[in-house]
């Protein structure tokens, strides 16, 4: 892919969140507030699937091996 394409591909990606999110029709100021705010939530709700979601997955897997039949492990 050339350069153009990929530029054109990521302005249309961009467009498309402008139509899907209706921050096409704020003024400037606000369409700033809004991708801040934006960008400010979607990190948190990464950083938390990052630092959690591992935990319930591991606890998970404890449970339903212990569940069909796995040996707990011993308290040492």
């Amino acid at each position: 892919m050339d350069i153009k394409r990929v530029k054109d591909y990521v302005y249309w990606l961009y467009f498309q969140y402008l139509l899907i999110t209706c921050s096409y029709v704020l003024e400037p100021w606000e369409q700033s507030m809004f991708h801040t705010i934006t960008v400010t939530v979607l990190a948190m709700v990464l950083y938390t699937a990052y630092v959690f979601i591992p935990i319930h997955v591991r606890l998970a897997f404890e449970f339903f091996s212990q569940m069909f039949g796995g040996q707990p492990e011993s308290a040492v």
